[in-house]
């Protein structure tokens, strides 16, 4: 019975600085009998001595490890024969970007298990980094607002706020939230800016934690029918921000007007469906794109839609949060996601281009691809403390034997995509993509 365990740097990204499996957790996988291994990293948010302290072995290789544990992809390369990885791993709708990376372990009969597909018997997520995304992006969203006002010549309060990872945690960014809401509450916005509005796509974990720090402001909730003449009406206040969610019959309805909106239906036979959030968006501010998606749904926002939106001078949306972050996307104009030390771009809807940075003409998107890093430490423990249950049999189980046979709890199994380099059955559908 396997007792080591890896976990090992993350080098996708130069400002990834999560875990796995933090200190804390490994301290008590150490007391449980597990020898652990942490490949040593002077960027991660936990120190080479903290996991020291707790008991485990940092060193600059795991070869020794048959079981690795990581967040984001890993190189090509990296892979060893036989071995178990666990990650992230961006291949179940096929992403051709990680396609080598998915055939490298094929050719090296190793298994892959991925956090994404770890669910309960209903198909819920279990291991996630999701509510931190949402909290990342909409303190990273409010700051996009204040510094494209600002550049625009528009003082506002919002400039008070600062990009997530500036914080050195997370109770000091809602502190900060907190006091621009209390000057809004008490001063009031720009006039011209009246009424601020900011939509949420979706009402999973990422929508939750974005609107955890939007309600940090003096915020009013409405409904999206209530927002189509919340402006007309002269109804509102520049002392406070309106919110609005949107559920997937605001986003979309039955192409055969004879038939009502159904939840089932619309998840089975998107392609029955079309867009009709296209009326939402000339009165939002902020969009908050937090919802899953893929391309067998309506897109939201199609560059012939905001080119439409900007000719006719109807452009009040000034600042999407794109945390879903599915380039050419459910937001068409997400054309990649960014890196968290280069955040935002501009895009201009007449010459379909984009400008790094808060300068340009167009709307702004937020759209970094690995926001929980921005919180790293409290993400890192959550996500630790989400996995801690499945970690033991994870490490201790016989690959070897048949996969019928393979003794792992089932939301982890559920989750195994490829067992020693071949596809289970409910991942087959992958190989289409190699």
């Amino acid at each position: 019975m396997n007792k080591k365990v890896g976990i090992r740097h993350e080098d996708k990204y130069v400002m990834e600085r999560r875990v796995a499996i933090p200190p804390t957790e490994v301290e008590n996988l150490v007391k449980s009998g597990l020898e652990v291994f942490v490949e040593s990293s002077s960027k991660r948010i936990f120190k080479d001595s903290e996991f020291k302290a707790a008991g485990a072995t940092v060193t600059k290789s795991l070869t020794e490890c048959p079981v690795i544990f990581g967040v984001k992809e890993m190189p090509v390369d990296y892979f060893e024969k036989g071995k178990t990885y666990v990650l992230f791993s961006h291949v179940i709708k096929g992403q051709a970007y990680n396609m080598p990376m998915l055939q490298s372990m094929m050719e090296k009969k190793c298994n892959l298990i991925d956090y994404e597909t770890i669910t309960d018997d209903d198909g819920r997520r279990l291991i996630f980094f999701g509510r931190y995304a949402g909290l990342a992006g909409m303190i990273n969203s409010l700051w996009s607002l204040g510094e494209r006002l600002r550049v625009q010549g528009t003082d506002n309060r919002f400039t008070r706020i600062q990009q997530s990872h500036h914080y050195n945690s997370l109770a000091e960014a809602e502190k900060a939230v907190k006091e621009v809401g209390e000057m809004i509450r008490k001063e009031g916005l720009p006039k011209k800016l009246a009424p601020i509005v900011i939509g949420f796509t979706g009402y999973g974990n990422v929508s939750k934690g974005a609107q955890h720090i939007a309600d940090l402001l003096p915020i009013k909730e409405i409904t999206p029918a209530q927002l189509l003449t919340l402006e007309k009406s002269g109804d509102y206040s520049d002392r406070l921000i309106y919110k609005v969610v949107f559920k997937e019959e605001d986003l979309s309805e039955p192409i055969d007007e004879q038939k009502k909106f159904d939840l089932k239906h619309y998840y089975n036979h998107p392609e029955a469906y079309r867009n009709q959030f296209e009326k939402y968006a000339p009165h939002l501010t902020v969009l908050m794109n937090c919802m899953y998606w893929d391309d067998r749904y309506p897109q939201l926002l199609t560059k012939d839609f905001i080119e439409k939106l900007y000719a006719q001078d109807k452009m009040k949306l000034m600042v999407i949060g794109d945390v879903t972050c599915d380039p050419d996307g459910s937001i068409e104009f997400t054309h990649k996601g960014t890196a968290i030390e280069d955040p935002v771009f501009v895009y201009n809807p007449q010459t379909r281009h984009y400008t790094m940075g808060f300068e340009g003409d167009g709307i702004l998107v937020m759209a970094v691809d690995i926001l929980p890093s921005e919180l790293p430490r409290e993400s890192s423990i959550g996500f630790g403390e989400a996995l801690r249950q499945f970690v033991p049999a994870i490490v201790q189980a016989d690959y070897s034997a048949g996969f019928d046979d393979l003794n792992l709890p089932a939301p982890i199994k559920r989750a195994l995509i490829l067992h020693k380099g071949e596809f289970t059955p409910e991942y087959e559908y992958i190989r289409e993509y190699l």
